[in-house]
């Protein structure tokens, strides 16, 4: 099982895989690690990637990319208009493995749904949906060694990361094993593309007074010279020197020039510098932290290879910036990690991550009174996600909640509705009074807002008096079971399984009105004491009807899973065919090529005439009616081709490899007869060998020769242009069968003479007594040597 993270940028993706050895970012096909977020819609196909990228000038109008700005979001959104203006294909209004993704801090709830319905469409099962900031933290703490113990104050990093399309920054709290992100800021319209389009707008206008075109009428000149602009905003960032932008063909077959140096550009993007500020006052003033706070100041992503960002940065902290992390892969590597911590397929590190809600979460519901509302913050920003509340309302009948954000201010959404969430099935108790009613409303590891569960607490045998106040106090659980609080406690550590927590969610009970109560992880047998003295009661769990805003209904996510998969089988089918028809491309080229160096010799010119005649045909064919042929079609073509072709190659091929195989042939056949005349010549090695079976063997071998040279005298009389008498697969068959013939009888093992050994033995046994000593004289001496050890033994006891 293999756990990835993805990159999901605005420009380019990265692709990050654990593996035992740690984590890799992988390359693809191209042996490029980024990979351009981009693809381009064929007649019958679709490209991805690099080759989509190549093709967004010469495809403008259905090569798609910069969408990332379009998850989650209605056609009607501001943001998806301003858009569609920089975008050159058009938008439409349409109806409502293991895989770790990288989102924005401020995606919103849409944005994230969006981004999981999109995992879900390419087959991918999501681990977790993570901040940028957050992956980014992760990569950087996991393998510190030196981090503070739990107990000790905590390091403060500061991590800011600026894209192509965002900036966001975030300042995390580290200790041994523990990371947790203290506050997050962000700019979601600061990017590198804003400064590639500050240079731009600068050379459209430059353009126009000195050539007289205006590019932005024509979407491929515009298309060209963002590109152009984005390669000059790189040399810059390490020349400070004038360079050159030139443009052949540019437009209306004209041929730009220009110029740029840093200082020019740091003074056209005055305006944007002073934009890297703000955040990062607003994340120390949110984490109440002073500069002297922070140990170390980390920054990733391509713009922030500016020199002026950079210096920006640094005038603001008063210390050196660190670049120790990879820039471009740091969030994939910070997502798989993140998976591998998830997943058990792989052991890692503890380490425990607490995220934060990017934005405040109200609920809204209709009151008793006429026309009246109640509202209440669940979530206020910078809020510990994962985490769960429970809210206890007084109802007698089924009630709507809104849910929506409160402080868009910083992110102008025109839509702050996360959806609407019907609590089904609410009645009023036996003796008329309003039933308690329990929501429990969560946001989960991905940070995706949602009332979890609701459940209505029914009164049995109450005895003593009640109040009918619509709030609840501490004494809120008084006419809960033991069976509703251990319920309460389940609900408390949902999400216990996720190894990258080392604490249970965190969970909280308030009232209607927004009052704080008892935390739901207080003492349970306080409140079971509680609950008996009080009375008995019994949860009842409620359905919950949701409304999500710009939620994708079951079926249509499945019809996109299903053109999916039909997309892939026709990439898989064009792929397929294309292979087909540059194997027949590729034949005709290499056979005609050879057809007058190596292959010359082996074809009459007649045959040769002709042969380069259906070639020619071929090669004609293929790029006029052959363009665009089903994949049999060229399959055909191709053993058409090689019913002319194979003879020659085989005719050559038999010509290179036969002499080789005749010279091991006559080797072996030379060798046998070497042992034979040793035989005959009484040689002792040979002595032992079967005369009958050494006269089946010189008898084999003398067939063997009569058949080489017979062979080899035909074969010397045809040419080059006839096939051959003998093929060299038939000589290396005749090979095997000398050796399994001949080999056995010639190399028969002599045997092994057993009376000589014996007798070799007996002497030795009769020359030991002649040597002065006999074998009752050796006796003595061994019983000698092992009555001295327990003697010497006995010495050391008494020692």
């Amino acid at each position: 099982m293999s756990v990835v993270g993805i990159d999901l940028g605005f420009l380019n993706c990265y692709i990050a895989v654990a593996r035992s050895g740690g984590i890799e970012t992988i390359a693809n096909e191209y042996s490029d690690r980024c990979t351009p977020a981009c693809i381009s819609l064929g007649s019958r196909t679709r490209a991805i990637g690099n080759a989509a990228k190549s093709q967004i000038v010469t495809n403008v109008r259905n090569t798609i990319h910069g969408f990332k700005k379009l998850h989650g979001r209605s056609f009607d959104d501001p943001i998806v208009q301003t858009e569609r203006i920089r975008l050159p294909y058009e938008l439409q209004k349409m109806p409502n493995g293991s895989a770790g993704v990288k989102i924005p801090s401020f995606f919103t709830d849409a944005e994230r749904r969006s981004v999981m319905a999109a995992a879900q469409v390419a087959g991918l099962n999501c681990l977790r949906l993570m901040n940028e900031t957050t992956a980014v933290a992760l990569a950087y703490g996991i393998y510190k060694q030196d981090l503070p113990p739990l107990d000790e104050k905590p390091r403060n990093v500061i991590f800011i990361d600026m894209g192509h399309s965002a900036y966001q920054v975030s300042v995390c709290a580290f200790n041994k094993g523990k990371l947790k992100v203290l506050a997050t800021t962000f700019d979601p319209y600061l990017g590198g593309r804003n400064f590639d389009e500050a240079l731009v707008d600068y050379f459209c206008e430059e353009f126009k007074t000195k050539y007289k075109i205006n590019v932005k009428e024509n979407s491929r000149a515009l298309l060209r010279l963002y590109q152009e602009c984005e390669k000059l905003k790189k040399l810059m960032s390490a020349n400070a020197s004038d360079l050159p932008l030139n443009i052949e063909c540019f437009m209306n077959d004209l041929d730009v020039s220009s110029k740029m140096n840093r200082a020019q550009f740091e003074q056209l993007c005055a305006s944007l510098f002073t934009r890297v500020e703000p955040p990062l006052k607003a994340v120390m003033e949110q984490a109440n932290l002073q500069r002297e706070d922070i140990s170390s100041i980390e920054i990733v992503g391509g713009a922030t290879r500016i020199p002026a960002v950079k210096e920006q940065i640094t005038k603001f902290f008063l210390k050196d910036i660190s670049t120790t992390l990879n820039a471009d892969e740091a969030v994939a590597r910070g997502c798989a990690l993140q998976c591998a911590i998830l997943s058990p397929a792989f052991k890692v590190r503890e380490f425990s991550i607490t995220d934060l809600v990017p934005y405040s979460i109200t609920l809204r519901w209709k009151t008793s009174f006429e026309d009246g509302t109640g509202e209440c913050e669940v979530f206020c920003k910078n809020h510990p996600a994962p985490f769960s509340k429970v809210i206890t309302f007084h109802k007698k009948e089924p009630f709507e909640l809104e849910a929506f954000y409160t402080n868009l201010h910083e992110v102008p959404y025109p839509d702050p509705r996360i959806g609407n969430f019907t609590i089904q099935n609410v009645f009023p108790q036996s003796d008329g009074d309003s039933s308690k009613v329990k929501v429990k409303v969560r946001v989960n590891i991905h940070g995706i807002f949602s009332v979890a569960s609701a459940s209505v607490i029914e009164k049995q045998n109450v005895d003593g008096d009640h109040s009918d106040a619509p709030m609840e106090t501490e004494t809120s659980f008084k006419n809960e079971s033991k069976d509703d609080v251990d319920k309460m406690q389940v609900d408390q550590e949902e999400g216990g399984h996720q190894k990258c927590h080392a604490e249970h969610t965190p969970e909280e009970e308030i009232d209607h009105t927004g009052t704080k109560t008892k935390s739901a992880s207080s003492d349970k047998q306080d409140r079971l004491n509680q609950t008996i003295k009080k009375g008995k009661v019994k949860s009842i769990d409620l359905p919950i009807q949701s409304s999500l805003c710009r939620q994708l209904g079951q079926d249509l996510l499945n019809s996109y899973i299903e053109n999916e998969g039909k997309m892939i089988m026709q990439d898989k089918l064009e792929k397929e065919r294309n292979d087909a028809k540059n194997a027949v491309e590729e034949y005709v080229y290499d056979f005609r090529d050879k057809l007058g160096t190596v292959y010359e010799k082996f074809i009459t010119q007649e045959d040769l005439n002709k042969l380069s005649t259906i070639l020619e045909d071929t090669e004609n064919w293929l790029y006029e009616e052959g363009e665009d042929q089903p994949k049999q079609i060229y399959v055909d073509k191709l053993q058409e081709l090689k019913k002319y072709g194979q003879p020659i190659q085989m005719r050559y091929m038999e010509h290179e490899e036969r002499p080789k195989a005749l010279n091991d042939l006559g080797k072996k056949i030379q060798l046998v007869m070497k042992v034979i005349e040793a035989y005959r010549n009484k040689d002792e090695r040979y002595d032992h060998l079967d005369p009958a079976e050494v006269e089946k063997v010189e008898k084999y071998i003398s067939e063997a020769m009569n058949w080489l040279n017979s062979k080899m005298n035909a074969q010397n009389k045809l040419s080059l242009t006839q096939d051959p008498v003998v093929k060299v697969s038939e000589i290396v068959a005749k090979s095997k069968e000398l050796d399994n013939f001949c080999n056995p009888i010639i190399y028969k093992p002599k045997p092994k003479v057993e009376v000589a050994e014996d007798k070799t033995k007996a002497n030795s046994e009769h020359n030991g007594p002649t040597d002065g000593q006999s074998g009752t004289e050796t006796k003595p001496d061994m019983t000698k040597d092992s009555s001295q050890h327990p003697k010497s033994s006995g010495e050391m006891e008494v020692d």
